[in-house]
């Protein structure tokens, strides 16, 4: 039993909650982290849990548009890269060994509207038959670029470790 935790990331904030939620998880199974564009790699056929994190990008999953603005705002040359939303369609249907967990950042501004990454790629692994462990998950950062609020990591350890014990 193994868990990995896939994760799109635009600022790095994505990435720190993800390897949080790792360090939860493996106190109870081994866990591999990996960003979205290369879980071909890491992804084991064994694995149990795979939690899928991604920045909300107006109101939802980033697509194209929104990772490339994104990019600019880094003041980078945009390149096409893949997301979460892309990831999830190329999952193949209903895998009912494995279960899953979806998890956001968030602009702390924004913890009240409607519309979270975290839930549409749950609605998404659902639509195609897969079954999620958990409510959706959402850890918050103070502005666009961040930083994550103070004791977010921690959260998200913690809940990496609920998630784990779940499947104990």
């Amino acid at each position: 039993m193994g868990a990995v935790v896939v994760y799109e990331s635009s600022f790095g904030n994505t990435a720190l909650v993800a390897r949080a939620i790792a360090t939860g998880i493996v106190e109870y199974m081994h866990v591999t982290v990996a960003p979205v564009d290369d879980c071909e790699a890491v992804c084991k056929d064994n694995d149990t849990l795979v939690v899928v994190g991604g920045p909300t990008h107006e109101s939802g999953m980033s697509r194209p548009r929104t990772r490339r603005i994104a990019q600019e705002r880094q003041h980078h040359q945009p390149v096409e890269t893949e997301g979460i939303r892309e990831w999830i369609e190329e999952l193949p249907d209903d895998d009912s060994q494995v279960v899953y967990a979806t998890f956001d950042t968030r602009v702390v501004a924004a913890r009240d509207l409607p519309g979270s990454a975290a839930r549409s790629a749950q609605r998404e692994l659902h639509r195609h038959g897969h079954r999620t462990l958990a409510e959706p998950e959402s850890f918050y950062v103070a502005h666009v670029t961040g930083p994550l609020l103070p004791d977010e990591e921690k959260r998200a350890r913690e809940w990496g470790e609920q998630l784990a014990s779940q499947l104990w």
